[in-house]
């Protein structure tokens, strides 16, 4: 039998930054050494999604397993690069894509 990966996202409505450094918190525990590839899905009820867009890279790079961001052409996605938990060497990527959502 072949190893694979599983790609793993989360899916959140738009809390605030705490909330969503807990989401990737939350993702990063589901990960095993072998999952390099990543998403978290917001979904935005707030009426300021500009400034929801301009909190992710913020509280990503705040993140201890940021390494990078990477360039992403979304007007509402984000590319980065973080480490597993337990292998400072062992990369991930993790997308996040923002989506506006009436109430």
């Amino acid at each position: 039998m072949k190893e694979k990966n599983i790609f793993i996202a989360e899916c959140k409505f738009w809390e605030g930054k705490k909330a969503f450094k807990e989401t990737i918190d939350q993702l990063l525990g589901y990960l095993s050494w072998r999952d390099t590839k990543t998403a978290i899905i917001i979904f935005n009820r707030n009426k300021d999604l500009s400034s929801v867009l301009s909190q992710i890279p913020t509280a990503t790079q705040e993140y201890l397993n940021f390494k990078q961001q990477l360039e992403y052409k979304s007007e509402t996605g984000y590319r980065f690069i973080l480490h597993q938990n337990n292998d400072k060497n062992r990369e991930l990527y993790l997308t996040v894509l923002v989506f506006e959502v009436p109430k």
